[in-house]
């Protein structure tokens, strides 16, 4: 027989026979990716690959295949919306938030902008900032401002198109600010009183990220101090930075509707604003709890995020819309690079945001349907006498198949970390089972880093999610995130070198982004715990007897994200205080975290059998 465990985001086997005394021996087992949702047809295909791969493994031929048990898998959905609620909005070029690698000189030079074309006749009295087009030479660039000063003409900055401020910098008599890579160049405003600053490396820039620096520089009054601060905060950890003042200008920090959720609940409704902010949103879903249902207001993203997933599981399942409920949300606080309009160097600045997690489960289970099409395939492959049972309640035989973990004992409590959901269930010491599945899993870890680092690509954050990092330092030696350092006999690929890498099974990776080592791990980090730590402990709190923590005694991990190399730590590390002994499961001795459902159908089925002839 063969016991398979179809989950969010992979399909898991476990192949084993009954011998003469009804008990069940494991002979192998076999892991594959789910196809299509959870819970529907589309599942044979990966199902059926499982089964056979698991007999192909163990040397036994398929005809010999007498059962496959298919886990209850009621089909889950899991969506995401990201909700910004607050934009910065600078137009007609009043802020270049620029932040080139490689800026020349230092300090802050205050002045009127004109065309390097211009420079060559300026007369003494007014301070300048130059403008360099990109078909101007560094080295004519650095002559005509040496001759300027040299007539007494104050250059107090400059802003390049090419990336040549240290060349130009390295030749010029007196030491200016200047910042290159501007590609917009054209869209600085010639004629306008502006501000360059350039910080010392490794140091950020001062004066125009504070708001009363600039309200100095430019003479502004206490109002238009407060209409200005979103330039500063958004230049905030720049290296360097230009601030133009235009007498049109316009800059708002302005709230961006994010659309409110009416969370009803088995006694009780409420109505939340997702722009106040995930505490609140989490505070009134508890307050509802338990949750039946979610409804969005039309017209916003998180409205319309609700009703896509909603519409997607009705389509995928053949429910109507009414048959298809919200039975758990998750709100998470972010921050999210949003593009700054009238940049003109793709000025980016850090924006609150609320990242909302759906789970959508329908009024009940097509998985009749799921094991007729199993055993029409599996016979059609040679297995003419197979039968295909739907084999038991996911969270039943998941502690089943926990409790041949080493070392565990009821009560017991098992945390299945997927890719779409966080399920708990527990296991009293009577036997007697409960179960809770909450929104927001692997899958909503990967979306938080690509949104918070900038990336828009999913496969490079999912990487960053799962290989620790380093520092590729130089072409022999890469600089861990944990401060070690690892030496190499061979030279690094140059497309490692003084960038932040992954280190995965396969190798080294280089991240393609300018992020340091200490952003991106603390992204990586924070995602995990807001995510996993966070529903670890929603968990244990709806299944523990009373909501107390310390009357659990042990906690398995089980799922693909409990092979992380650091969330098992982060979880063990939150639920200490309450004496909970937790740690990633070893299924049979043997499976590490993974096959937990699958024999637990197999030790069931068994036991049944047993018991029918006692």
């Amino acid at each position: 027989m063969v016991g398979v465990d179809i989950g969010n985001s992979t399909t898991e086997a476990s192949l084993a026979k009954i011998d003469a005394d009804g008990g069940a021996v494991f002979l192998g087992s076999a892991l594959t990716r789910t196809t299509g949702i959870k819970g529907t047809v589309k599942n044979v295909e990966g199902v059926a690959k499982a089964v056979v791969w698991s007999l192909q493994h163990a040397g036994i031929g398929i005809a010999e295949l007498d059962v496959v048990l298919l886990n209850e898998a009621t089909p889950v959905i899991s969506g995401l919306a990201m909700e910004t609620i607050t934009e910065t909005i600078i137009t007609e070029s009043t802020m270049i938030g620029h932040d080139p690698r490689t800026p020349g000189g230092r300090g802050l030079g205050v002045g009127t902008i004109v065309d390097f074309a211009a420079l060559a006749e300026a007369t003494p009295g007014t301070p300048l900032i130059v403008v360099v087009p990109a078909d101007v030479d560094f080295d004519v660039v650095a002559a005509t401002i040496n001759a300027a000063a040299h007539r007494g003409v104050e250059v107090s900055g400059a802003i390049l198109r090419n990336d040549d401020a240290v060349l130009v910098a390295n030749r010029l008599d007196t030491k200016i600010p200047i910042i290159d890579e501007v590609s917009l160049i054209e869209a600085v405003p010639r004629g306008m009183t502006a501000a360059v600053e350039v910080a010392a490396p490794g140091q950020s820039i001062r004066t125009l990220s504070n708001a009363y620096g600039l309200a100095t520089i430019f003479g502004l009054d206490p109002e238009q101090t407060r209409v200005v601060s979103p330039v500063a905060r958004a230049l905030t950890g720049n290296r360097s930075a230009v601030v133009v003042r235009t007498p049109s200008g316009d800059v708002a920090d302005r709230t961006i509707p994010a659309g409110a959720l009416t969370l009803i609940g088995a006694r009780k409704t409420a109505t939340v604003d997702v722009s106040r902010g995930a505490v609140e949103v989490m505070a009134e879903v508890e307050r509802v709890s338990p949750l039946m249902d979610v409804t969005g207001q039309a017209g916003t993203n998180s409205g319309g995020m609700i009703a896509n997933v909603r519409q997607s599981m009705a389509d995928l399942s053949n429910h109507t819309l009414a048959d298809v409920h919200i039975q758990d949300l998750l709100a998470i606080d972010t921050l999210v690079p949003k593009e700054v309009r009238g940049g003109v160097a793709g000025e980016v600045a850090l924006e609150n945001a609320v990242a909302l997690a759906a789970m959508v489960r329908t009024k009940e289970s097509g998985m009749q349907a799921v094991a007729d099409e199993v055993a029409a395939q599996l016979r059609g492959l040679g297995a003419e006498a197979v039968e295909v049972v739907v084999g038991g309640v996911e969270a039943e035989m998941a502690v089943l198949g926990a409790l041949t973990t080493p070392g565990t004992d009821k009560p017991l409590v098992v945390l299945d970390l997927g890719g779409g959901s966080s399920d708990a269930a527990v296991i009293q010491t009577d036997g007697r089972t409960e179960a809770t599945h909450l929104a927001g899993a692997g899958d909503l870890v990967t979306k938080l880093i690509d949104a918070e680092l900038g990336l828009d690509n999913l496969e490079l954050a999912e990487q960053i999610k799962r290989c620790p990092l380093g520092k590729a330092e130089s072409f022999f030696h890469v600089r861990l995130e944990n401060g070690t350092v690892q030496f190499f006999d061979t030279p690094l690929p140059a497309t490692a070198f003084a960038r932040v890498v992954t280190l995965g099974d396969t190798g080294m990776s280089p991240i393609p982004t300018r992020h340091s080592l200490d952003r991106i791990r603390g992204v990586r980090r924070t995602a995990k715990e807001r995510v996993f730590v966070v529903n670890a402990l929603r968990a244990l709190r709806g299944i523990a007897p009373g909501g107390d923590l310390r009357q659990i005694g042990f906690v398995v991990l089980l799922g693909g994200c409990a092979l992380d190399f650091e969330i098992p730590q982060l979880i063990a590390d939150a639920v200490a205080p309450y004496g909970i002994v937790c740690g990633t499961g070893n299924v049979r001795g043997t499976e590490g975290p993974r096959n937990a459902v699958a024999s637990g159908l197999v030790a069931a089925f068994a036991a049944s059998l047993v018991a029918a002839h006692a």
